[in-house]
């Protein structure tokens, strides 16, 4: 089974979130992380990895969930990456392209998370899921949006921002999900990815809400 990251709006902290969260568990076990919008190289720091990814894949409609797991690169101790591939230019999945990636990501033998980047509507993708992690700011226009695709999210993800006039508890009556980790604003979050150092020095606002997700699968609520 695997985790599923996603966001109503772009800018929403989703790529970042979600390799806190890969980092989190490949320190206690190998871990499989599948890019799904190309932003995660660069989120971690690394090189886009070179070769075929999930777009090829799909290319290849008889292709193993062996197949795809073979194709990833290991970015970081314990965490290996499939990268997007041609998946970054080719478009919107189609249903039967997002159920075969659903079945093989649920298939894998190890613990695996997916950014979904810009296909992180695609209703076949959070059915697969075990959990649907929804990341949002607590900005009305992001949770506007939020709301109109009721369903999909299992819990939330809330990265604050100062000044804003909603709170962690106004996301979670909006969206009818527990809120499951809380993430201060931090300029230092932004100064890591920056400097290409997510994978290497982890900031503590994002390491505390990871290791939260990372220790509650079952999506109960966590303290912030």
């Amino acid at each position: 089974m695997y985790t599923l990251c996603w966001s109503a709006k772009g800018g929403s902290g989703t790529t970042v979130v979600t390799a806190a969260l890969a980092l989190s568990s490949a320190r206690s076990r190998p871990t499989l992380l599948v890019d799904l919008g190309d932003d995660l190289p660069a989120a971690l720091g690394v090189s886009a990895p070179p070769g075929p990814g999930v777009g090829e894949w799909l290319a290849a409609p008889h292709a193993s969930a062996a197949a795809l797991i073979e194709l990833a690169v290991e970015v970081s101790p314990g965490l290996l990456l499939v990268p997007a591939g041609s998946l970054a230019s080719t478009g919107a999945l189609d249903d039967v392209q997002a159920e075969r990636l659903a079945l093989a990501c649920d298939r894998a033998a190890l613990p695996t998370i997916i950014d979904a980047g810009p296909h992180g509507r695609h209703r076949v993708l959070h059915g697969c899921a075990a959990r649907s992690l929804i990341v949002v700011r607590p900005c009305y226009l992001g949770l506007r949006r939020a709301v109109q695709l009721p369903g999909l999210a299992t819990a939330a993800v809330v990265v604050h921002e100062p000044g804003r006039s909603l709170g962690v508890d106004d996301v979670g009556r909006a969206l009818g999900v527990p809120v499951v980790a809380e993430i201060a604003w931090d300029p230092g979050i932004a100064r890591a990815v920056d400097a290409g150092l997510l994978a290497h020095r982890l900031p503590s606002a994002l390491r505390n809400a990871a290791g939260r997700l990372d220790v509650r699968p079952d999506d109960r609520p966590a303290a912030a």
